[in-house]
């Protein structure tokens, strides 16, 4: 796979040196952190709010369009990410960037929506329209999160992040026969809403609009865009390792990918080191707890690989039996 630069500009005022702290989390060895109580998923015919499948816009989860980091919030920044078939640039407003955990909140609503247009195709449901409202704790209960009052309020900023977010998106792809590049751009949300108790302060909803290009990719056509996301990537503490899970999903899928880590890095709009980002992943890699996928790393002609295999691939590999005795030495009579 051929190297793809990121160009990373930062706005004036912003400190280019400052590196991002991405290792913030989970003791070295753990890439998994502990699923909050009561995280269990209730057995239910008719989905709950939380109890529907993750999935996510395949068109940007080879990229990351958001901060990885936990400290470094670099508002007013861009990230510019020039791909093989076009790119994809990132920039934020004065509230920061959103991170990839704000982005919790967007792959609810991402799920919510694929799985009301499922059933308004089968004829069960209205078709939905693009503005989700749940109620916080729903949201928390979704993205795996203890149900506490801080948490219920840092989902208010993180709408701001999001909000302010912007994408732009040109991409060539092949439609109906030709190959066509399509041009869009949009915060990660639009206009949102943020209900709190007036007698507590305390936040119970949120509304908000899902991105037009979004929900223009899960409504139209007969086979939306967006791929599963395992549970357990809520519980991912490191946002590289989050990072890594969606770029697994994308490109190996149910099969298996190999990337380079200068690809890898140069994909994560990471500000911090090279060193320090094969640090983390090292670490992401080691802990051997990765949802749905073994991690390995090889060594490449131009650097360190990381080879994504999905699970029920490689323990198909290994289930799978090899040639008895008694047929290998029939083979090696016919051939003599």
């Amino acid at each position: 796979m051929s190297e793809v630069s990121a160009e990373r500009k930062r706005a004036q005022g912003e400190n280019p040196a400052e590196a991002e702290s991405e290792s913030e989390g989970q003791a070295d060895g753990v890439a998994l952190r502990k699923s909050p109580k009561g995280d269990e998923q209730p057995d239910f015919f008719v989905p709950t709010l939380y109890d529907v499948g993750t999935r996510d816009s395949r068109k940007i989860m080879d990229v990351a369009v958001f901060r990885l980091s936990k400290k470094d919030h670099r508002p007013n920044a861009i990230i510019r990410y020039d791909l093989p078939d076009g790119h994809v640039q990132v920039s934020s407003g004065v509230h920061g960037m959103a991170s990839v955990w704000d982005y919790d909140i967007v792959l609810m609503a991402i799920s919510h929506l694929t799985e009301s247009m499922n059933r308004f195709r089968d004829g069960k449901g209205p078709k939905p329209g693009p503005t989700f409202r749940p109620h916080v704790g729903d949201v928390l209960k979704f993205c795996r999160r203890d149900n506490g009052g801080k948490q219920k309020n840092l989902i208010s900023s993180a709408l701001d992040r999001l909000a302010s977010t912007y994408v732009t998106i040109e991409r060539t792809r092949k439609l109906k026969n030709k190959m066509v590049t399509i041009k869009e751009g949009e915060n990660l949300i639009a206009k949102k809403s943020v209900i709190e108790n007036a007698a507590t302060g305390k936040v119970e909803f949120v509304e908000f609009k899902i991105a037009d290009w979004m929900y223009r990719e899960i409504t139209e056509g007969k086979s939306p865009d967006v791929l599963t996301v395992h549970p357990d990537y809520f519980l991912i503490d490191q946002g590289i390792g989050r990072f890594v899970y969606r770029l697994a999903r994308r490109a190996a899928g149910k099969t298996t990918a190999t990337w380079g880590f200068q690809t890898i890095y140069d994909r994560s709009g990471s500000t911090g080191s090279f060193k320090e980002f094969c640090r983390i992943l090292r670490k992401v890699i080691n802990a051997g707890d990765f949802p749905e996928y073994i991690l390995k790393e090889e060594n490449g002609q131009m650097g360190p690989l990381l080879v994504m295999t999905h699970k029920n691939m490689a323990e198909a590999v290994i289930e799978s039996p090899g040639p008895k005795d008694d047929e290998d030495e029939t083979e090696e009579d016919e051939r003599e």
